[in-house]
């Protein structure tokens, strides 16, 4: 709504227009207290033209209306038959006497008296009551009068507003004839075309030449201005885009050297426009296989930087210990120096690559290690302790590359540093085993579905190493047990048997064309089998010991696979599978004990005449092999008996005098003989001892006394 007019002049019009322009108005409402008209119109392009012949207007109103007086257009209001409620009596009264507290007695009969005098002055007045009925009557018909005039001139503003519309639509549709048609009325459009009227300045004045001399140079100096601007716009533009091409060339510069150099470049997932470099690997857990990849952005010079959010702000490596008899006897150092800020961006993907693979290979190392806590194995926060053998264990930890602990170095054996470095890289040979293996998997053909979820088993990191650490540690020790026990033979004489072995022997065949690596390290992940064969003393006398460990599948562990072959006994029977070393040494050392018994009852006797060869006389006879007794039989009552004790320290040798018949009388009717000293041989004799003599040489002293 537009509002055209003077001061202290209201008028308001409330105008509809529909599709064909007809307007109309319904009700308008003028108040002229100082003679000069305010009309109020419904939209702007109707005010354009009554902005023309506002004064026309305006000074016929002002003739009409010479008098200052409202003139309503709407109906006069009819009077309520009902009285006014309660609560509108009472503000009336409020409003006219006041307050109920100031209302008395006086006040009311005062107020009596002057409405007396007033009606008194009123019934004076009733004379004059005709006259005023006449002006009344004719004051009615001049207000229905004007009221006529004043529709007429509304409507005669309205209708010339329209024409003024249409001429100013008309003449802007020569340039904008869209715009222009919307405020055109339906006739005119049929009459007259769009753009057919239009308006040009025709002899315009003529302007100073002063004016035009300050126009020129003014419109020079802006000239200038925006020249000058333009060209400094442009001198940094050129600058700030060599400086982006050069930042722009060293980016993709080094992009491209590291892509050179063997490492996968590839637009992020996340975010498609941005690089990346993968510098994990495919195979991993999906937690660090999603952490092997990370952005390459660019700094503000063109160098390359890695997203710091995905790279480890340190590198940090399994470092591997072993302790020996309590102490620390060795340890493991990481593979790849730390780098003191002067990197480049290789070696930050190189760090970054080591550090998620040791992540890696803690995180699968305690995996397993809680799968295989029924072997001794614990795991505490950042550390995992392996019981390998009886002396020996082993820790694997996680640590910053750059951790400085002290060690002391007379404690640090070279032996078990080469053991840790060798366990060290073992098991990241075979995490990176698991990786091949996982390929290979995912380029066969996939399982048939099962409703229920396949489990995925751990990798085998540990196992593979400690069932190696002990089955060197079993075989070691039968080495050291066949040693002591051959030492103590050979102290006493006795030619030791002769044996082979065979460490880790078992074969292995290549079923599928696998690379020779994956076929090396498959082998190590079998279980592992070591062999001892060798004869004894006995003719067509051997035995054989084989060692299986195990901690792959059931039954875990080490199994001793202990078989003899004893043709003078028949009835001795091969132990077959031990699991505690007591019972190997037992069985060993017995069968030595046997093979010394045959070897004493085949070689132990003097040489007899042609005549004597019936007689038994001169020979010792083993009545009880298994528990290392002789005995030399004689038609007298007193008997010679020997006994013979082996252990791995020690082969004790005694002589008895039986008086029973059968040679097994215990107690007073068992004594040694007066003339028998107990003969012991220990496999290391203490130097400047007397030459001991041998244990047949014992034998045959015994039985040329007899």
């Amino acid at each position: 709504m537009l509002i055209l007019g003077g001061q202290k002049s209201t008028a308001s019009g409330i105008l509809s227009q529909g599709r064909s322009r007809a307007t109309y108005v319904t009700e308008l409402i003028i108040h002229v207290p100082t003679g000069r008209p305010l009309v109020l119109l419904s939209s702007p392009t109707q005010a354009i033209g009554f902005a023309n012949f506002r004064r026309g207007v305006t000074s016929r109103c002002i003739d009409a209306m010479a008098d200052s007086f409202t003139l309503p257009l709407r109906p006069i209001p009819e009077k309520r038959d009902r009285p006014d409620t309660l609560p509108v009596e009472i503000a009336q009264i409020n409003n006219q006497w006041g307050s109920f507290r100031e209302v008395n007695e006086d006040v009311l009969r005062n107020k009596i008296v002057e409405e007396e005098e007033k009606d008194g002055l009123d019934e004076v007045d009733e004379s004059d009551q005709d006259g005023s009925d006449l002006d009344s009557t004719e004051r009615l018909e001049q207000l229905y009068k004007r009221r006529a005039e004043i529709t007429q001139f509304a409507m005669q503003a309205h209708m010339e507003t329209m024409f003024a519309l249409d001429f100013v639509s008309l003449l802007l549709s020569k340039q904008a004839p869209r715009q222009a048609e919307t405020s055109m009325s339906a006739f005119l459009k049929q009459v007259a075309p769009l753009g057919s009227l239009n308006a040009e300045v025709v002899n315009p004045p003529p302007k100073p030449e002063s004016k035009t001399k300050d126009i020129s140079a003014v419109s020079r100096g802006w000239r200038i201005q925006n020249f000058n601007a333009a060209a400094n716009k442009l001198l940094q533009a050129a600058s700030r885009l060599e400086t982006e091409v050069a930042s722009e060339t060293r980016y993709w510069n080094e992009v491209l050297a590291v892509k050179d150099k063997g490492w996968k470049v590839s637009r992020l997932p996340s975010e498609k426009q941005s690089l990346g470099v993968q510098y994990g690997f495919l195979e991993a857990t999906p937690v660090f296989r999603d952490r092997g990849l990370a952005s390459l952005r660019r700094a503000e010079d063109g160098a390359l930087l890695l997203d710091e959010g995905l790279i480890p702000s340190k590198a940090r490596f399994v470092r591997v210990r072993v302790i020996q008899n309590g102490r620390l006897s060795g340890s493991s150092k990481p593979t790849r120096s730390t780098f003191n800020g002067n990197e480049t961006i290789e070696d930050r993907i190189l760090q970054a690559r080591d550090t998620v693979y040791e992540e890696e290979l803690f995180h699968e190392l305690v995996r397993e290690a809680r799968a295989i806590a029924s072997f001794g194995v614990t795991t505490r926060q950042n550390l995992i302790q392996i019981p390998a053998s009886d002396d020996l264990e082993i820790l694997l930890d996680l640590v910053d590359t750059d951790e400085d602990t002290p060690e002391p170095e007379h404690d640090i054996s070279q032996q078990q540093t080469s053991l840790a470095e060798g366990l060290a890289h073992t098991i990241r040979i075979l995490l990176a085993y698991a990786h091949r293996q996982n390929l290979r998997r995912r380029t066969l053909l996939p399982l048939p579905l099962t409703p229920k979820t396949r489990s995925v088993p751990e990798n085998q990191l540990i196992r593979p190493a400690l069932a190696y650490i002990q089955h060197m540690s079993h075989v070691r020790w039968l080495q050291s047990l066949l040693k002591d026990l051959f030492g103590v033979l050979q102290s006493a004489g006795l030619e030791p048997p002769a044996y082979t072995s065979r460490v880790f022997s078992t074969a292995r065949r290549q079923t599928s064309p696998a690379p020779a690596v994956e076929t090396l390290v498959g082998q190590f992940l079998t279980p592992l089998l070591s062999t001892f064969n060798g004869k004894i003393s006995t003719p067509r006398g051997s035995f054989s010991i084989a060692i299986h460990t195990n901690l792959s599948l059931p039954p875990f562990g080490t199994s001793f696979d202990v078989s003899f072959i004893m043709p003078k006994y028949p009835d001795l029977e091969s132990p077959g599978k031990l699991s505690h070393r007591e019972e190997v040494e037992a069985a060993i050392t017995h069968l030595l004990l046997l093979d010394v018994v045959s070897t004493v009852s085949s070689n132990g006797g003097l040489p007899q005449p042609e005549s004597d060869k019936d007689e038994t006389k001169g020979t010792w006879e083993a009545i009880y092999p298994q528990h290392g007794e002789l005995l030399i039989p004689s038609k007298s009552e007193k008997r010679k008996k020997m006994k013979i004790a082996l252990s791995r320290h020690e082969l004790s040798l005694e002589i008895y005098t039986v008086r029973c018949i059968d040679g097994t009388g215990r107690g007073h009717w068992e004594l040694p003989s007066y003339h028998s000293m107990p003969h012991t041989w220990k496999p290391s004799p203490t130097a400047g001892s007397p030459k001991q003599s041998s244990l047949m040489d014992c034998v045959l002293t015994e039985v040329s006394r007899s």
